[in-house]
């Protein structure tokens, strides 16, 4: 089994398919290597995907020390797996979880970022909702250490931003609970309590992201409410960015709507590979409604 080395010492695991330019999928949180299945099948093609269990998550090491947990490290995760590939730029693609930690890796790493695709980031993300998220993540951490993730992972997967893919395609979300409930407790409380519950407020790191001119793409499902604001707020906020909405769907939105998901991410990618993906027009940010305004 393929593992790369973190600075720390924890064995991340791997696989990839395809040649070609890479790209780099980073998962959710009720997500594993497995998750993106449908994209490296349709991308693998044309594009050499690779994907990885992040620490925490079975077969990659689960370390027991909740302090070796953070968003810092799992940025740095993402360069400890580019780096052992001897990758210097990739694409990225991060869902939920996986896309805060590809968002911090493009403000950290622009330079190692080719674009980035961020679906399905916002939770907990805005100030006001911090207290409550705080909250939300203590009491999972708790149940599934208590109760375990084969329990608590099937009421995790019919939450209110699931059950549109529980409707759609029950097939494909009994494969989605079946692998959420064979996570690692132990990995899995961790994980919520040192990268979800304490990374900080997207609206926080402002500056630093109106700074950024990574190639980006902002994916949500139209029913994944407590994304939807900060979506927009990453829309407005970073200048060579786009939003993109998909109807009707929820959360998992890569599982939910594969096919679209795979069209939109792959239209966007080859417009960066084509030189057609450029900064937003300074005349489109204005007050007015109607005409320019007066120089």
């Amino acid at each position: 089994m393929p593992y790369c080395t973190t600075n720390d010492g924890v064995k991340l695991y791997y696989e990839e398919a395809g040649e070609g330019t890479p790209i780099l999928f980073v998962h959710e949180f009720a997500g594993d290597y497995r998750s993106w299945e449908p994209q490296v099948r349709h991308f693998s093609h044309n594009y050499r995907c690779i994907t990885f269990s992040a620490r925490g998550f079975t077969p990659s090491g689960v370390p027991a020390d909740p302090e070796m947990y953070s968003q810092d490290i799992a940025r740095e995760d993402i360069k400890a797996v580019l780096d052992s590939l001897d990758i210097q730029e990739a694409h990225v693609i991060g869902l939920s979880m996986g896309g805060f930690s590809a968002l911090h890796f493009g403000m950290h790493y622009p330079d190692r970022v080719l674009s980035q695709v961020i679906a399905g980031c916002g939770y907990g993300a805005d100030e006001g909702s911090s207290d409550q998220f705080k909250r939300e993540t203590a009491e999972a951490a708790n149940r599934m250490e208590t109760e375990t993730m084969a329990v608590f992972g099937a009421s995790y997967a019919v939450g209110p931003t699931r059950v549109q893919f529980q409707n759609k395609d029950p097939r494909g979300w009994k494969e989605f609970e079946t692998q959420l409930c064979e996570h690692s407790s132990l990995g899995s409380a961790n994980t919520m309590r040192g990268v979800q519950s304490r990374r900080p407020s997207l609206y926080a790191l402002k500056e630093s992201l109106q700074e950024m001119t990574v190639p980006t793409l902002v994916l949500n499902g139209d029913e994944d409410d407590p994304c939807l604001g900060v979506s927009l707020f990453l829309k407005e906020t970073i200048t060579s960015s786009a939003l993109s909405l998909i109807p009707r769907t929820g959360h998992t939105c890569n599982l939910e709507e594969p096919a679209l998901f795979n069209q939109i991410c792959e239209t966007f990618i080859h417009q960066v590979e084509c030189g057609r993906w450029t900064l937003r027009d300074p005349r489109s940010m204005t007050s007015s409604i109607i005409s320019a305004e007066d120089k």
